[in-house]
């Protein structure tokens, strides 16, 4: 927690050694000494909050800044300060209010996009009090419909039906979608075929051809799932850019909205135009280089493109290769100073039609597992899967995720298990998610998947046969070396528990884990003495079993041979899960605290010290303050 700095703001100069579950932080008004008790309260549970004594003008000061407030007042005085300041639903912040006893906790702005009814429930449940919801589909139990379009990042366009569209679900209890896109839907919306008679359409196409009456108050959800590539003279400027962009969308009745990212040659990633095009919409931008735009298979060449640039061609082949299709939903088109062409997302269902069935192998990290840490892509990736694999206590932290999902679950140690029956049934064409904690390329299943895969590939070649027919004796759709494999990125234990204890890794820093189920002992230490010598932060995976518990005893020793008996020590025990427990300790300390596998433990280097109850190493920009 952090203080506002002024007399009124309460100022706790104490180590805090229990930071429990994550919320966002919010800033908390308080008036009166009762106020400001339970602002304290609320701030103990809630990292990176902020107390402030009420005034109005502060209140405008911060409301651009901040994305959730907390007034312990009367309504009124709140209504009256923030009425000026409200602009829009889509980015109006949370604003929450309770009175002095805490008897309630009122969602007021920003139910559902600004995050005020989760936030609202939170602090209700930190208190042991009740929440106040107002929001329609809270109230009734119903799904609310821009959020779970947000939560399957889906764009609204049509903002002004969807009051209309959202009061015909509180009437009816139920919708009907059109959708082009393969997504999961709650169970009061009904997939509908025709356009005509659906309430909800999920298209990139601007507007869907309809012939005859349609229902009224159409509501329209965009997939961001086009990649746009785009090649240019020096010098053009963003408008430009953006005129050809919306023209060709326009005239091959494709929405503006449903762009993903851009896609160009490496040498106009820094090109000013494309640089500001990109920024004033927030898209990505990727960029290739020449020789990998040229190994894109059907370009036509371009002779002053490649006199200019080194590549046959730009906006197709980036265009091509940043969506993973073969084949461009627009094909180059130039005007003026701009070329543009249209790719739809390969994963996005445009796979192309090879006359079988095509497997795919997600290997998915849900960071800690709760469902606001983990990605709208792992999110869409694990709801679009057939089959499920995974450690079942992974599996235990997303029941709503894989309901109604074939699962393939095993217990601790039985990885190899896991990752074989993947690549059996993506082999056989099923599309399939290995589920990882945190993220799966550190200590878990992503470089297991690739190593399993190989092995496969190496059976196919030693057989003597064409990988069409090994695969097709096998039962396989494909061949190991044809599958898709996606790694989705999650949150590493790293990152979640560096967050909860401030900021213990802005250096550099090493990572280690002392499990010796896979490595020798032996080469641990050697790498304990390496990277303590070295004067890196260390992160500790694995620290203790109840199988080996000497072996973090002797990293401490080892470690303590670099480092004085200060130097500052963070614990964190089921970062971001429920029960966490934040520690931070020192090097002579360290060894009293209960630690097990479930704990993450960074050691600082010679720089890091404690400040206001958080860990930080600093970058070296102290000569710069």
């Amino acid at each position: 927690m952090s203080t506002g700095g002024d007399l009124n703001s309460y100022d706790l100069n104490r180590k805090p050694v229990d930071i429990r579950t994550h919320m966002a932080a919010p800033v908390i008004f308080h008036i009166t000494d009762k106020a400001l008790a339970l602002a304290k309260r609320i701030a103990d549970f809630s990292p990176g909050a902020e107390v402030w004594k009420f005034e109005s003008s502060l209140v405008a000061a911060l409301w651009a800044k901040r994305r959730a407030f907390v007034f312990i007042m009367a309504t009124g005085i709140v209504v009256r300060t923030i009425a000026p300041l409200l602009k829009d639903k889509k980015t109006d912040p949370a604003v929450i209010v309770l009175d002095e006893k805490a008897h309630h906790v009122i969602s007021l702005v920003g139910g559902h996009l600004g995050g005020a009814n989760e936030l609202a429930r939170e602090i209700a449940s930190r208190l042991g009090t009740e929440p106040v919801i107002t929001t329609a589909s809270d109230v009734n139990n119903l799904p609310s419909i821009d959020l779970w379009a947000k939560n399957n990042g889906l764009v609204i366009e049509t903002w002004d039906t969807l009051p209309r569209v959202a009061a015909r679900l509180m009437n009816e209890e139920s919708l009907r979608v059109y959708s082009e896109s393969d997504i999961a839907l709650p169970v009061e919306f009904a997939l509908e075929k025709d356009p005509r008679h659906a309430d909800i359409l999920i298209t990139k196409k601007q507007r869907v051809e309809i012939c005859g009456s349609c229902v009224k108050d159409q509501l329209y959800l965009r997939p961001r799932n086009l990649v746009v590539g785009i090649g240019c003279n020096s010098d053009t400027e963003a408008s430009e850019i953006e005129d050809v962009v919306r023209t060709v969308l326009l005239e091959h009745n494709l929405s503006f909205l449903a762009i993903h990212l851009l896609a160009t040659i490496d040498i106009k990633a820094a090109e000013p135009g494309v640089l500001e095009f990109a920024a004033k919409y927030g898209f990505p931008l990727r960029s290739f280089p020449a020789r990998q735009l040229n190994a894109v298979r059907g370009i036509k060449k371009s002779e002053a493109v490649f006199q200019a640039t080194g590549a046959n061609a730009v906006a197709e082949p980036a265009a091509l290769l940043a969506s993973g299709s073969i084949n461009p939903l627009v094909p180059k088109q130039k005007s003026g100073n701009v070329t543009v062409a249209v790719a739809l997302e390969e994963s996005e269902g445009n796979q192309p039609e090879t006359g079988r069935q095509s497997g795919r192998l997600f290997v998915v990290g849900i960071g800690p597992g709760s469902s606001e840490h983990i990605t709208p892509r792992a999110r869409r990736v694990i709801e679009k899967s057939d089959i499920i694999v995974g450690y079942d206590t992974y599996l235990d932290l997303i029941p709503d995720l894989i309901a109604g999902k074939e699962i393939f679950s095993t217990g601790m140690t039985k990885e190899i298990d896991r990752c074989r029956k993947a690549v059996e049934l993506a082999l056989i064409g099923k599309k399939v998610s290995v589920i990882s904690g945190g993220d799966p390329g550190i200590y878990a299943m992503a470089g297991l998947v690739f190593e399993t895969l190989r092995s496969e590939a190496l059976k196919f070649q030693t057989s003597g046969l064409p990988h069409s027919r090994a695969s097709e004796l096998q039962g396989s759709a494909l061949s190991p070396s044809e599958l898709s494999v996606e790694i989705v990125p999650g949150i590493s234990a790293l990152n979640a528990a560096a967050s909860r204890l401030g900021a213990p890794l802005m250096h550099d820093f090493a990572s280690i884990s002392l499990s010796d189920r896979l490595t020798p002992w032996e080469l641990i230490e050697k790498r304990l003495h390496a990277a303590a010598s070295a004067g890196f932060v260390i992160v500790l995976y694995n620290p203790k079993s109840k199988g080996r518990v000497e072996h973090f005893s002797r990293a401490v020793e080892i470690i303590g041979k670099y480092r004085k008996s200060e130097t500052p020590v963070g614990i964190v025990k089921g970062a971001m899960r429920a029960g966490e427990q934040v520690t931070i300790s020192d090097l002579s300390g360290v060894l009293d605290h209960d630690i097990d596998m479930q704990t993450t433990v960074i050691f600082g280097n010679s720089k890091t010290f404690v400040w206001n109850g958080r860990m930080i190493t600093p970058r070296g920009y102290e000569s710069k303050l």
